[in-house]
């Protein structure tokens, strides 16, 4: 690992001696040009790179696909790939590529295991191996109509266009369900007008194109296109994006579901949304059984036509086999008291669990459409699985973050006929319709100058027509089971772990670190002297915070989950859910990238997840994917999307892409291929319209050429193109990104012009309209110092690197060295310890021990960030202040902790052990839920 050799031993005054020796002293090597190896990889022959499963082993083997490194110029293109476990049995890969170096060779690739491959606890992947088969590989064959899928002896029809997606789904030659479809439930106004109140009307998706992504061996991937559809085939509504994946020798489909809302919110209004199978009914009443996964590794457990605790015993061998879901004997061996009054046992047929919030469930179950419901039992958290099976076969339907979502449902109908169906509902409609609409009525701010009076007293950028959830979408996890027969309890209970927590296979955090990705702004924690341990702890108290905040205030929710909060109001002891500008973070300062680099750094699974999470949430729900906004995200607000500042800064596809390159998840490849023509969205909606006239031209979409800003506008459109020119090596973002560089090197100020008109085709920058040379603190808050980071990697613009390094240099220099180059010094500067990171850059891009220690004293100090020397201490709220007790961070705010973290890492990652802070200045962590 290659960093600045100041060990944690150096004493002050031995760092301030070694800084004045000079450069000979303290050796900070150069960040890679375009025409170097990456640091600290020596190009193998053969090299190979380990994935490890994030949580542990699971129990028994499951199909995972993941992405992984590797260093520049060592894995040729065509290069194949082999695997061995642990204990070096081969295991059968599917391998592809993610993403190249500029030298063609392969950056990242994508991998997939088969569901049949031996167990391993880790698992070594070699370039230039040949991969083995697997036992039972995936087989695609897709006609005109269809596309069906096999391995074993699991396979599935899939309709290419239509009301049915998934028309058969079969164990051997069983069918276990059949007409796999998406339904919506929409909330409408009766024909008879207001006074008769409103109707609820079933739509149904329609598939209207179909494509395979993957077709195996070992995994297959078909994406499916369309519409819901209204029962008269008049309207169209509601696009979604489905994609079904199938791993070799499993018995299981994975759902990565995603619509998109379109409508007006006071009318359209989904009153459920869900997938729904009909499954047909096999054998005798009293061995069909229907399963709903409970709290943690709680299962109910119950049968259509229960024959356990009646007045008479049916058998102790009949009450045994149908508890465990056998096939129960002959009715013939059966007590003749039972077996001769069955009729007279109710058959419930109709069963649901519905998860109203976070903390509350509930099951009930009647036995027809016709008579009351019968509450079962009731829970605070489900695990999200339904199952309806018999000894000949049946289904099991997961939803993945199940109660974290609310509101939730999963439904059985029909189970005492001859077809039952089964529903997953992402939107229960059993809840009150969702309610997208303003949550005000714009308080008279009817112009710019009213706005801005608004945004002075609650920090909301209000415009009219601009708080619309036009556009937005939710992505969901499904997983979808046929079975052979009724399942074991632990065998369920296990498919209930699998749908909470997906297994999951990643890229060991070493080997990502010596390929060099990622910019170098990170590096994996390790054995290292005291001070670096410290602010490890204080990055593990920041998280934990934030890990018992979610679950204190119940940051859940269907549009919520994965977001936190941006500000915290201690007079009330809340967080400023409903004022303005502080409420949702909406990825402000950067959290994705502070929460994934921390990852990196750590390793711990949970920072995993909660980055997971979030990355769903901001790249879905924050950001319009259609309508007059798209691809645009919105700022924080008390809505997702209710601030009028729609930006390239939110959507930027600087925060997605670590979770595409470690999972390789397609869809995240869709939000990012979504920015790519982004930059356009400036011709139309400009960020700088009611504090910048000057800047500003009239919304033209043809317009060829709009004002950019370099950091916030330029710096994610560069982050795009970056990632597009990785996925497919085309020439266009690749130049795209080089006119850009190279423009902005040209200004006369460099990134102190702050913008300047871009053609948007080129990618090409006029002249900056600025006067003086200016600095924003946003500038470098949203992804612009990865971005360039990486470009300095990949791409030898000379002029360009002396840009950004002077940029970095001279945003917290003092004023005398800033009038030096500039002719003024900034004025307004803010975020100065979040900055201290672009002054790490610079001290070990130019081996400059002076700037290391600069940086250093930038991040200790904390202004406008948050003080390291100080413990984060934490208070207990309770009592009559409160309507529940809560733990408070005196001071704590988002903003401050994402500067705080990226800062915390990059620095660590550029500069490496920094010098002895002493006593008076150490960084502690606070005891759990108490004030220190």
């Amino acid at each position: 690992m290659s960093t600045v050799p100041l060990p944690g031993t150096l004493t002050r005054r031995a760092f301030v001696q070694a800084a004045a020796v000079g450069s000979a002293a303290v050796s900070l090597p150069l960040v890679a040009s375009a025409n170097e190896s990456s640091r600290g990889s020596a190009v193998s022959q053969s090299p190979s790179a380990r994935a490890h499963w994030l949580e542990g082993a699971p129990a028994s083997p499951v199909g995972s696909s993941w992405g992984m490194a590797w260093p520049r110029g060592a894995v040729a293109a065509d290069a194949a790939f082999g695997a061995r476990a642990d204990g070096g049995t081969a295991v059968p890969l599917q391998s592809w590529t993610l993403a190249t170096w500029p030298d063609g060779s392969v950056k990242w690739s994508g991998h997939a295991v088969s569901a049949d491959a031996p167990s391993f606890r880790s698992l070594t992947v070699q370039a230039g191996d040949a991969p083995i088969a697997p036992a039972a590989p995936v087989s695609v064959v897709m006609t005109d109509d269809v596309i069906d899928l096999a391995t074993g002896d699991f396979s599935c029809r899939v309709q290419r266009r239509g009301k049915i997606m998934l028309a058969w789904l079969r164990r051997g030659t069983t069918h276990v369900a059949v007409d796999g479809r998406l339904v919506c439930v929409r909330e409408e106004e009766n024909e008879a007008g207001p006074e008769a109140g409103v109707r609820r009307v079933e739509w149904e998706g329609e598939v209207t194109s179909a494509s395979v992504e993957q077709a195996g061996p070992v995994r297959a991937v078909v994406r499916l296109e369309g519409r819901h559809v209204d029962p008269a085939g008049a309207r169209r509504w509601l696009p979604f994006v489905v994609r079904l994946s199938l791993h070799a020798g499993g018995t299981d489909l994975r759902w990565i579901h995603t619509f998109i809302y379109e409508g007006d919110p006071a009318r359209d209004r989904i009153a459920g949304l869900g997938v729904r199978f009909d499954v047909p009914q096999r054998g005798p009443l009293h061995d069909r059984h229907v399963r709903f996964s409970g709290e943690e590794d709680g299962l109910f457990a119950e049968a259509v036509r229960g024959v356990t605790g009646l007045r008479r015993d049916p058998g102790a061998a009949v009450r045994r086999a149908q508890i465990a879901g056998e096939r129960t004997p002959d009715v013939a061996s059966w007590d003749r008291r039972v077996a001769s009054r069955l009729q007279y046992i109710p058959a419930f047929g109709d069963w649901t669990l519905f998860q109203s919030s976070s903390d509350g469930f509930e099951v009930v179950k009647r036995t027809s459409r016709s008579h009351t419901w019968i509450s079962c039992v009731r829970g605070n958290r489900a695990g999200g699985l339904v199952s309806l099976s018999s000894p000949e076969g049946g289904i099991a339907l997961g939803i993945r973050d199940f109660w974290q979502s609310h509101p939730a449902q999963l439904d059985v109908r029909g189970a005492a006929g001859d077809v039952a169906t089964v529903t997953a509902w992402l939107w229960a409609p059993q809840a009150a319709p969702m309610d997208l609409r303003p949550y005000h009525d714009g308080m008279g701010q009817d112009t710019p100058a009213r706005q801005l009076e608004g945004l002075e007293v609650t920090y909301e950028d209000y415009e009219p027509g601009f708080d619309s959830p036009v556009g937005v979408a939710r992505t969901s996890e499904l997983s979808l089971w046929a079975l052979a027969r009724t399942p074991s309890r632990g065998e369920l209970a296990a498919m209930a772990a699998t749908v909470r927590l997906p297994h999951r296979l990643l890229a060991d955090r070493t080997d990502l670190y010596r390929a060099g990705v990622f910019g170098g702004l990170w590096s994996p924690q390790e054995k290292a002297g005291a001070v670096a341990e410290a602010m490890d702890r204080q990055l593990a108290s920041h998280f934990d915070f934030y890990l018992t905040q979610r679950e204190q205030r119940r940051w859940y929710g269907f549009w919520n989950y994965g977001d936190v909060m941006h500000s915290y109001d201690a007079d009330r002891h809340e967080w400023k859910y409903d004022i303005g500008g502080f409420a949702w973070d909406n990825s402000e300062l950067s959290t994705d990238i502070w929460l994934w680099l921390y990852f990196l750094r750590s390793g711990r699974p949970e920072v995993f997840r909660f980055a997971e999470a979030m990355t769903r949430h901001t790249g879905e729900v924050d950001v319009h994917h259609l309508g007059p906004f798209a691809p645009l995200g919105s700022r924080h607000n008390v809505l997702h999307w209710g601030c009028s500042a729609k930006q390239l800064r939110i959507s930027t596809a600087a925060n997605r892409r670590y979770y595409y390159y470690l999972t390789g998840d397609e869809r995240t490849g869709d939000l990012l291929r979504e920015q790519v023509e982004a930059i356009r969205t400036l011709a139309t909606v400009q960020p700088s319209r009611k504090v910048a006239a000057s800047l500003v031209t009239p919304a033209d979409p043809l317009a060829a050429e709009a004002y950019a800003s370099f950091g916030l506008d330029w710096g994610a459109a560069a982050a795009a193109w970056l990632t597009e020119w990785e996925r497919t090596g085309s020439a266009v973002p690749r130049e795209r990104l080089l006119a850009g560089m190279r423009g902005i090197a040209a200004q006369p100020w460099g990134f102190f012009s702050l913008g300047a008109p871009i053609h948007f085709d080129s990618g090409a920058f006029r002249r900056s309209p600025s006067k003086e040379p200016s600095a924003s603190h946003l500038s470098a808050a949203f992804g612009l110092v990865e971005v360039c980071a990486e470009l300095v990697q990949l791409l030898d613009v000379p002029e360009f690197r002396s840009a950004w390094l002077e940029y970095c240099r001279l945003y917290n220099a003092d004023a005398a060295e800033q009038s030096a180059r500039l002719g003024r010094a900034m004025r307004g500067r803010n975020l100065e310890q979040g900055h201290a990171r672009l002054t790490a850059f610079a001290a070990k891009s130019l081996a400059d021990p002076a700037l290391a220690i600069r940086a250093w004293q930038e991040f200790r100090r904390g202004e406008n960030g948050w003080r390291s020397r100080d413990p984060l201490v934490l208070r207990r709220i309770e009592g009559s202040a409160v309507p529940r007790p809560v733990d408070e961070a005196v001071g704590f705010s988002t903003n401050a902790a994402a500067q705080w973290g990226l800062a915390a890492i990059q620095c660590l990652a550029l500069l490496g052990e920094p010098p002895e802070l002493g006593a008076e200045t150490d960084v502690q962590r606070p005891r759990e839920g108490g004030g220190r």
